[in-house]
This record gives structure tokens, sequence and C-alpha cells, in this order.
């Protein structure tokens, strides 16, 4: 296995970072398998809802299709409780944090604080802030969070729901992921 000749980032060469760079950029294009994967695990996750995480965000992903949201959108419902698994009290920033090389601030500022917002529909019943979201009212994406919560998210929890299949979303997840990563004319404001 090719290695780099340094111990210190500072005493690399041009060839330890040429080396890098290609290895990075190979490991950068299976990002989309990574998180299908990841994906995958939600299947096995969380009990105790009447159907599994990947499920929920299957059906979650179905119905921003089915409301012709773009392909950004679709994207960011499908994978926007994948932090679940490794970061639970932050999964929402967690989900923000890998879609936003490749969507619109919008899409990634929802998804960044779905969390938020859904304590409107469950927290008096644990104990938490139900309008913690009231903090952000007057920010530009609050009206855009809410309907992603009242009509995608917060409804996506019925077994008896025709949901679309992973298989079905994995050539959208695909090309969001195989787009040049900060790309103005896509994540600009």
């Amino acid at each position: 296995m090719n290695t780099v000749s340094f111990i210190q980032m500072k005493d690399g060469t041009y060839e330890d970072y040429a080396l890098l760079h290609d290895l990075n950029r190979d490991y950068h294009a299976a990002l989309p398998d990574r998180i299908l994967g990841a994906l995958k695990g939600l299947d096995s996750g969380l009990s105790g809802y009447k159907i599994s995480r990947l499920e929920h965000s299957l059906q979650t992903a179905t119905r921003a299709e089915q409301a012709g949201a773009s392909i950004d959108w679709i994207v960011g419902a499908l994978i926007h409780d994948i932090g679940d698994d490794l970061a639970p009290a932050n999964h929402s920033q967690m989900a923000a944090s890998i879609i936003r090389p490749y969507v619109s601030a919008e899409v990634t500022w929802v998804v960044n604080m779905h969390g938020v917002f859904q304590q409107k529909y469950y927290g008096h019943h644990v104990g938490v802030d139900p309008d913690a979201r009231d903090a952000y009212r007057d920010h530009k994406w609050y009206d855009s969070c809410d309907r992603f919560c009242a009509e995608w998210d917060q409804t996506s929890f019925d077994p008896d729901y025709r949901t679309k299949t992973l298989a079905h979303f994995e050539p959208m997840l695909r090309e969001v992921f195989a787009r040049d990563e900060f790309d103005p004319a896509i994540v600009g404001e």
C-alpha cells in the first residue's frame, strides 16, 4: 500500500499530496455508497415506532417526491434522520453537515433545524419546549421548515403508507452527491 513519507503534514512533499489527492478523490466518489449503507443501518436502529427509521426516511422522501419537490428536497428528506445512530442528541445537525456541500442553503437549514421544529408535535409529552422553534419565527426559511415537518416528516410513521424503495431513490442520491462540493450556483443563498 502506498503511504506518505511524512509524520507531520508540514513535511509533506508534492508526491505525498498528489497521492493523497488521488486517494481522496476515489474516497469521495464512494460517498453515496457509504450513505446508502448508513440508511440501510436505520432499518435495525431505534425501536418503538411502528416502522423502522429507514422506512420513516423513505416515507418522508416519498411524500416530498409526491408533493413535486425538487431533487434537493427529496434527498434532504431521505437523509434527514441519518444521524440518529451516531448523534441522537443532534441528529439533525449531523445530517445537515453531510448534505450541506451539495444542496441549497435552504434545504440545509431545514434539515439542520427539523429536530427543533418537530418538538411542536411531542415536546409537551416529554418535557421539552414545543415552542422552541418560535425563536426562529423571523427566519426566512421558517415556513419551509414548518411545511417540511408538518407535511412530510411528522406524518411519516404509517406502516400502511405506500412507500417507495431505497432503490427508487438511489439514482437521486447518487446525482446529488456527485455534484461538485459547494458549487455557488447550488448552495448559494
